[in-house]
């Protein structure tokens, strides 16, 4: 009787938590809720920044070791793109059938998304431990970086499983309303790799390799936080294995809403390798390096969107489910209009003093130069990206997969790639910088268009009632 009673308790408690979303004022909601995910997702991007960061200052041999290190980044980041399909489409399905009152529906979301990383992971260390060396020489490795990419890689692959349920599962932590235990478990993680990181790349002499072990083992205490919340008594979405048995319904559901944060996470991949081919034919290493440097820095600025438009999206999602529509209005304006703002000044910067930044990442003046030179060309398309990054994260809160599917195609898949194969034909080596902008720009009206046409209709019962 007593443990009834208490059970019953906690399950007022949890409801009462989902519910300060509905209820709390939008200003302290937004701090509670985005703090932490802004935090954590910022501590979260230092695991490969730090890396570049040390390896780039490695005596002697830092530039190569930079630029081969920054080759692996298609690979990892199609990695990751496994665990944004959950992250960005499971968790706000969550949060839309606890907003619906259906608990036990959100814990076989959970459960199947489990199960679906762990696939992943067998899948993705075959195939690229059966393949990375020529994979790599594909995707811009020159002979002096292809021993340095290597070295990185096949250790990085070993914690392939961390990878996907660090960075896939902790959004069920965020969508309970619990984002200061979900950035402890980025905190412990990123702590960990800052601290091993000049143990094992210098102390013990490990050069890259000691980079790829320092973030296999990090990655693995982030995990074993995550899984231990979720497994525990304070998580009110619980792992079960009677959960775990794979839907095709709720995995489809999960598909329609994810697919649109994973092709922006695998296209990012495939652009790095279509960039980095690009500049090594037409430049080089140092043109290659150059890119390293910025996409690292493009990732650190793009960090505290990602934790605040994580933290937001949870927010929208379960007041859409409870059909409060006009607090669904104050909440998308907030994020669009903070993601733009940030976004513009970010950019801003990096084209005011774009070598300031460069320095971070190496000492040799050549690449140093060339960075400053390309830099404010790179990153001009950002001063209107930040509408694209508050308007896509809004479709997905509301569930609205194919619009969100279209603008990821857009950018990446319909502008970006062809305009980076095109436009060297007739620019040289510049033409892979100069698609960046563009694609950046026409995608960020388009979304913009799109939402202003078609919000009024998604805020309604018919549109929600389609969502399954």
């Amino acid at each position: 009787m007593e443990k009834s009673r208490a059970g019953v308790r906690d399950r007022e408690k949890e409801k009462t938590r989902e519910e300060r979303m509905a209820t709390e004022s939008v200003g302290r909601l937004m701090v509670s809720m985005t703090l932490p995910a802004i935090l954590a997702q910022i501590i979260n991007v230092l695991y490969s920044v730090i890396d570049r960061i040390y390896i780039g200052h490695m005596e002697g041999v830092g530039a190569n070791a930079l630029t081969g290190v920054g080759v692996t980044f298609c690979i990892t980041m199609f990695i990751s793109a496994f665990s944004a399909f959950i992250s960005s489409g499971a968790a706000p399905l969550a949060a839309i059938w606890l907003g619906k009152g259906d608990r036990e529906h959100a814990e076989k979301i959970l459960g199947n998304s489990v199960s679906f990383l762990i696939a992943c992971t067998v899948v993705l260390m075959a195939v690229f431990y059966a393949f990375q060396r020529p994979l790599l020489y594909q995707f811009g490795a020159s002979d002096a970086t292809i021993g340095y990419a290597m070295d990185y890689l096949s250790i990085y692959l070993a914690g392939t499983l961390f990878v996907e349920l660090a960075l896939g599962l902790n959004a069920f932590i965020i969508c309970q309303s619990r984002a200061k235990t979900a950035m402890l478990s980025v905190l412990i993680g990123a702590v960990a790799n800052i601290i091993l990181d000049p143990i094992f790349i210098f102390a013990l002499h490990m050069g890259v390799r000691g980079a790829a072990v320092a973030t296999v083992i990090s990655q693995g205490l982030s995990a074993a936080w995550i899984l231990a919340f979720l497994f525990g008594k304070q998580s009110s979405l619980k792992i079960r294995r009677s959960c775990m048995r794979i839907d095709g319904g709720i995995l489809g559901s999960v598909f329609s809403l994810g697919i649109s944060p994973f092709i922006m996470n695998a296209t990012e991949s495939f652009i790095s390798i279509v960039l980095n081919h690009g500049l090594q034919v037409y430049g080089g290493d140092l043109y290659v390096g150059s890119l390293t440097i910025m996409q690292s820095i493009m990732q650190l600025f793009s960090a505290p969107l990602n934790g605040f438009t994580q933290g937001m999206t949870p927010i929208v999602s379960y007041n859409y489910g409870a059909k409060n529509f006009g607090r669904v209005r104050l909440l998308y304006r907030w994020l669009i209009g903070i993601c733009f703002g940030f976004r513009f000044l970010t950019a801003l910067s990096t084209m005011v003093v774009p070598a300031f930044y460069a320095r971070f990442f190496t000492n040799e003046q050549e690449l140093v130069a060339l960075t400053g030179r390309v830099m404010p060309i790179f990153m001009a398309g950002m001063l209107l990206f930040g509408l694209q990054n508050g308007i896509q994260p809004t479709f997905l809160a509301l569930g609205q997969a194919k619009v969100s599917l279209f603008i990821a195609v857009l950018r990446k898949i319909i502008l970006l790639i062809p305009l980076a194969i095109i436009l060297p034909h007739f620019m040289g080596v510049m033409g892979v910088y100069y698609a960046e902008p563009v694609s950046d720009i026409l995608s960020a009206v388009t979304a913009t268009a799109l939402f202003a046409l078609n919000i009024r209709n998604i805020l309604s019962e018919e549109a929600l009632a389609k969502i399954r």
